[in-house]
This record gives structure tokens, sequence and C-alpha cells, in this order.
């Protein structure tokens, strides 16, 4: 008979705070997970970009490599196999010929395999209110993939920092058996105060789904920064451990068949109905007379 799959595990979130010195940040970031291990994490992640990058009016700067060059990946590689962990490397800019790049998670296995690849899907393109603009398109090119892997625990979803704020690609995420959902993120300190907490909280509790997402923190090397905060989250939106702002470790142990029972109790996904959409008042009146 197959053993079932144990359902608890503790995870960890890397909040680290980037420059441009790969090498001295996949250093630092060693140095946390080590930590995260040491306090029985077993599956850990860390942010977007996090070997790596500045803004410099609006266009996003990093070193980028060949991903058969990039330093972090053999780097992660060993450290998992000699670790015995599960590594989510958040993402890193993957140089791809016709000079744009893939901004690619990666999830490492315990034997330091790739057990997954994830190429973001929504590029963070916007302009703030306070003026700030931001152009991921201008070096990144987008994914066209949703991306599960399986894990001891059963499916988790892989996302990155821009896809939080598209609740489908979760719900999709969710439905394909995910009970964790990866958000590693480079979140801006603008946005963050406002949206970070609130989006993560509510992809939670849309899919009855315990939510990690390590947050990049500190400054930019040219001003500006990321908002840290790198939380875990349980399927009832509750918070279970926030970062705040300073480098460190964030762990918190869960139990995978909440998930299951958040679902039970709210069933939202069987209780959805179809619709149709209908437009009502006076332009839609307008248009019927004509």
């Amino acid at each position: 008979m197959t053993a079932r799959p144990t359902a608890r595990l503790t995870v960890a979130c890397i909040q680290n705070a980037a420059d441009m010195d790969v090498r001295g940040n996949i250093a630092r970031c060693e140095a946390l997970v080590r930590e995260a291990a040491a306090a029985g994490a077993r599956l850990v992640s860390l942010p977007e970009y996090c070997t790596g990058l500045d803004v410099i009016e609006g266009r996003l700067v990093f070193p980028a490599f060949a991903e058969s060059e990039h330093p972090a990946l053999p780097a992660f590689r060993a450290l998992a196999q000699e670790l015995g962990l599960w590594i989510n490397l958040g993402s890193l800019p993957i140089r791809e010929p016709g000079g744009k790049c893939w901004n690619r998670g990666y999830l490492l296995s315990p034997e330091g395999a790739i057990a997954a690849r994830y190429d973001k899907l929504h590029l963070y393109d916007v302009t703030l209110p306070d003026g700030e603009v931001y152009r991921e398109s201008e070096t990144i090119r987008g994914g066209e993939e949703a991306v599960v892997a399986a894990t001891p625990w059963g499916p988790v979803g892989l996302s990155i920092c821009y896809d939080l704020r598209f609740a489908p690609l979760y719900r999709a995420l969710a439905q394909a058996g995910a009970r964790l959902l990866l958000v590693p993120a480079a979140f801006a300190r603008t946005t963050g105060e406002h949206h970070w907490h609130v989006l993560l909280r509510a992809r939670a509790i849309e899919t009855g789904s315990f939510v990690a997402a390590a947050c990049m923190t500190g400054e930019h090397p040219s001003g500006g920064g990321c908002y840290g905060h790198s939380l875990i989250v349980g399927p009832w939106g509750q918070v279970l451990a926030d970062g705040g702002t300073e480098v460190g470790v964030v762990l918190a142990e869960i139990d995978l068949a909440e998930a299951e029972e958040a679902r039970r109790r709210i069933p939202a996904w069987s209780s959805e109905r179809p619709f149709r959409l209908v437009r009502a008042g006076a332009a839609a009146e307008g248009r019927a007379a004509e």
C-alpha cells in the first residue's frame, strides 16, 4: 500500500536586500537558507531577483546570464542536496537570444535537481500615483504557462510578484491541486504599503490555500526600494508570520490538511454557477433603441 503524503511541514521565506553583487548576494542568501534549515524548514523560498536588482528611471536592471552560466543555479542546487531541502529559487533573470530575458523561477529538489521552472506570466508595467514608472517588459519576456510542481506534500503552485494581482491564475493553480502557493517578490515599497497584505490574504481566502511569499527588502542602489514583509498566510487569511523590514528568515509550521478543511467548509468552487453579463442603464437602453 502506498503511504499517504505527509501534510505537515515547516516553510521558510528568505528576506534579503540584493544589490548588484551577484556572488555576494548568493553567499548572503546561502547563509540565510542554512539558518532556515537549522530551524527545521523543509521548503525554503527566496525572493524574486534575489541575486541582483536595481531600478533606474523605471527600468529594471539586473545581472543576467544564460541558464547554463548562471552562478546561482549550481550553488543552490548543491545547497539543496547538501541540506536535503526543497528550495524555491524565487527568480533569476535568464538571458535568451533576441535581447530580452526571462524572469524565471526554479523549484529545486533535495537531490539538487530542477523539479520545475516557471517564467513570470504578468509583467510589471505600471505608473503609480506618485509618478513612479516601472516597465518590466522593456527587458523581460512574459511566460505563457502556469505551473504546479509535484512535491512530497502534494502539488505546489508557482508564481512571481506581479502575478499576485491576477486572481484567476491562483484559482487555476488551486484547482490543479495546489494547497500551497508560492509568491516570491520584489514588491515596490509604494504599493506594498497599500496592497501586499491585502492581496496575499485575498489569494489565500479565495483558494483555501496556504500562501508563502518571500519578498525582497531594503534600498535599491539607485534609490527606491522593496517592501519586505515576507508573509506566510493560512487558508482562512490569517497571517502566520510576517518578516517586517529586516533581512532575515520567516518561518511557520503548516498543516496542508487545513486547506482541505477550509475548502470543505466554504465550497465556493462547487457552488460556482455559470452566468452571462448584462449591461443595464442608459447606455444599454440607447443601443437597444437604435
